[in-house]
């Protein structure tokens, strides 16, 4: 009787820092994460396969093209392991199988770890950051960055074993109906967190005004405010997010174009460059 397979904790441990610190290797337009996500692999095919020559073909599986969100797309790598573990020791499990279970998982896994990562925990983190940064402390920096690295090393190495555990038994969940309910609550509260987010650190007001400049009869900021406050901090974000979202720019050119607004505001006198924004 053949000795049943079994992939050491060592190596998985292996394979999961090969992609905690190597999901963007050789990252382009073409490949995206697939380097890192065959180097990941590496560790797992040469102690489950001894022989040099049995592992090309199972290598070969990996050079697919791969993209998801990497934190929790950790899942799938570990998945990947699992089903890798299940073809060494001769189950019915082949190519086709774990390249579609990747494609059937890559968009479902970057739509919930975008909501759930970079929509909601990095803006509350950044909130708290900002808020330990009053008056130019450097507390707020270091909070961020220690607590992101040890939120996304341990939340990672979790997904990656759970993912090895569960094997696809985890693809039934994200891609069913208990999945697109996650996705859609994540995206929710995501929306909320931003919006808070940006309500409280972000603050656009205007200087125009009309008449003497000592008693004008008209001062748009309270007409504003007395009819929607916040309005400008409003249309602002959402020209960013249009920018962004809908017109492809990136955040770099974004910004470049507030700046351009912000000084033609300035020159007209629809922005103070005295207020406190």
């Amino acid at each position: 009787m053949t000795e049943k397979r079994k992939i050491s904790k060592k190596t998985l441990t292996k394979s999961f820092h090969h992609w905690y610190y190597g999901h963007l290797t050789c990252f382009s337009q073409e490949h995206m994460q697939t380097f890192g996500y065959l180097t990941s692999m590496l560790p797992i095919v040469e102690e489950l396969y001894p022989n040099k020559e049995d592992q090309k073909a199972p290598m070969q599986t990996y050079t697919a093209f791969f993209n998801t969100e990497p934190q929790l797309g950790t899942l799938i790598v570990g998945i990947t392991a699992g089903l890798e573990e299940a073809r060494a020791n001769g189950e019915s499990v082949d190519d086709e199988t774990i390249n579609g279970m990747r494609a059937g998982l890559m968009g479902p896994v970057a739509g919930i770890g975008d909501s759930l990562v970079v929509g909601t925990l990095i803006p509350v983190l950044l909130g708290i950051a900002l808020g330990l940064s009053t008056d130019g402390s450097p507390a707020g920096a270091i909070f961020y960055t220690v607590v992101w690295n040890l939120l996304a090393y341990f939340g990672m190495k979790f997904a990656y074993f759970k993912g090895y555990e569960l094997g696809d038994k985890a693809v039934e969940f994200l891609v069913g109906a208990q999945g697109q309910a996650i996705r859609k609550a994540i995206g929710i509260i995501g929306g909320m967190v931003i919006g808070g987010v940006a309500a409280t650190w972000v603050s656009v007001k205007t200087s125009f005004q009309l008449g003497n400049p000592e008693k004008p009869y008209l001062v748009l900021q309270n007409q504003l405010d007395s009819v929607y406050p916040g309005l400008l901090t409003a249309l602002f974000i959402v020209l960013c997010w249009w920018l962004m979202a809908k017109k492809n720019l990136s955040p770099i050119k974004v910004m470049l174009l507030l700046v351009v607004i912000a000084f033609v505001g300035v020159l007209v006198g629809f922005f103070n460059p005295g207020l406190s924004y």
